[in-house]
């Protein structure tokens, strides 16, 4: 009889241990903060982590991030959790980057600064240290959309996205009533992606090595190995109603133009300064810097269309494709992007804040995407006003070797870590 009591003591015992293991599992899951789906359980994997935006995972796990507050000396960091535990616990500053533009591909990590590409062998086990190589040289200065997209295909190209110095390419810049300049001086050496050599050291920038153009601002850059294709989400142009209130009201501005999501072909040219888009519409309208009304298409019928397009000012800042088992079945194949939250939709509340999943059938965006995390988990607020007033913003996306999703803060200079089923 005691030997039985013992028994049932010991089974009541582990199942209170159990229990307890399990609240805490979901406690932790939790206290992260993040809405997501069910079953997806999202854990801190760094905090104070100066700001991170563009972000990486190497083959031994550790995470690359490329930040927008270094040291003054350093503007890339490298994280490790060499205990297992979900959690950073090992990080080192070094090299020179510009918070944006990030990727590892054959054993390279390749990161962005405002003028120059580099890149860093990574070995298994061991931080970079030491200056990179550098592929690239010379990329344009500019004072507005400095940040970079890149990519790196499985044929040896390295593609680098260069946002426009401007809004509209007026005259005046943001000024009331000024018009566009045509055709557009800064197509040049802005306003799309050029490719070069991934291997190939000192390469100087030369507008001959632009791959496509009248991409307005896109560094939220990934290549899609499966489907052999470069793809980036856009960030659409401000203001329709503040430089043209004749023609735009507010709610126009709130609703236009449409974020999208570009397949990029060698040659393309998606409309920039000229036009854009109209996502209820489904087409491309002339920006009345040219001569648009809201309603007028003119010669925009001959630019390349999207793929897919989301709601205005959003402003997606990473894109990246998710193929790892971790995850269920109906977020194979399909993209996951990061929008970092708008300022231009006043005096509506602002817009974004959140990661989303875009379905692709048949190697197709589908019609619909769903929001996979926040915005409510990020912001920390039912209205978001202001941007500034956002606790978290996300920026940055990373598939780690065993399937999470990274996602990087760099409002409130956070990595957090989501997995599925713990």
């Amino acid at each position: 009889m005691a030997r039985r009591l013992n028994r049932v003591l010991i089974h009541a015992g582990l199942a209170a241990l159990a229990a307890c293991g399990a609240g805490s599992a979901a406690a932790a899951c939790n206290a992260a903060g993040l809405d997501l789906p069910p079953h997806f359980c999202a854990t801190v994997f760094a905090r104070d982590a100066r700001q991170p935006r563009h972000i990486a995972v190497a083959a031994d796990g550790t995470v690359y991030a490329n930040l927008n507050r270094g040291d003054k000396k350093h503007d890339l960091m490298a994280l490790t959790d060499t205990d297992g535990n979900g959690v950073a616990d090992r990080r080192r500053l070094f090299g020179d980057g510009g918070a944006t533009g990030l990727v590892i591909r054959n054993g390279w990590l390749y990161t962005a600064s405002e003028t120059t590409i580099q890149r860093y062998r990574l070995a298994p086990g061991a931080m970079p240290t030491g200056p990179g190589q550098t592929i690239v040289t010379g990329l344009p200065r500019r004072q507005a959309h400095t940040s970079r997209g890149l990519a790196l295909d499985t044929a040896g190209h390295l593609y680098v996205s260069i946002g426009a110095p401007s809004n509209a390419c007026q005259k005046a810049d943001r000024e009331r009533g000024s018009p566009g300049r045509k055709p557009c001086p800064q197509l040049g050496r802005h306003g799309g992606v050029w490719r070069f050599a991934a291997n190939r050291p000192e390469q100087p920038f030369r507008r001959a090595a632009r791959f496509a153009t009248g991409i307005r601002n896109m560094f939220a850059l990934t290549y899609d190995d499966a489907r052999q294709q470069l793809i980036g989400a856009q960030m659409g142009r401000d203001q329709l109603d503040s430089l043209w209130p004749n023609q735009f009201s507010s709610q126009d501005n709130q609703r236009l133009p449409a974020e999208v999501l570009l397949d990029v072909q060698q040659g393309d040219d998606f409309g920039w300064p000229y036009c854009y888009y109209n996502g209820r519409r489904q087409a491309n309208l002339l920006n009345p810097e040219y001569g648009g009304d809201g309603h007028k298409s003119g010669p925009c019928d001959r630019f390349t269309l999207p793929i897919a397009a989301y709601p205005a000012h959003w402003a997606p800042m990473a894109v990246v494709f998710y193929r790892h088992p971790a995850f269920p079945k109906r977020y194979q194949g399909g993209a996951f992007i990061a929008f970092h939250g708008s300022w231009n939709r006043s005096p509506a509340p602002q817009g974004g804040f959140r990661v989303v999943y875009q379905r692709f059938v048949d190697g197709k965006p589908s019609s619909d995407y769903q929001t996979f995390a926040g915005p409510r988990g990020f912001t920390g607020e039912n209205v978001v006003r202001s941007p500034g007033s956002a606790a978290h913003r996300p920026a940055g996306l990373a598939i780690g070797p065993k399937g999470a999703l990274y996602v990087s803060d760099d409002q409130g200079s956070t990595i957090y870590r989501i997995t599925y089923g713990d």
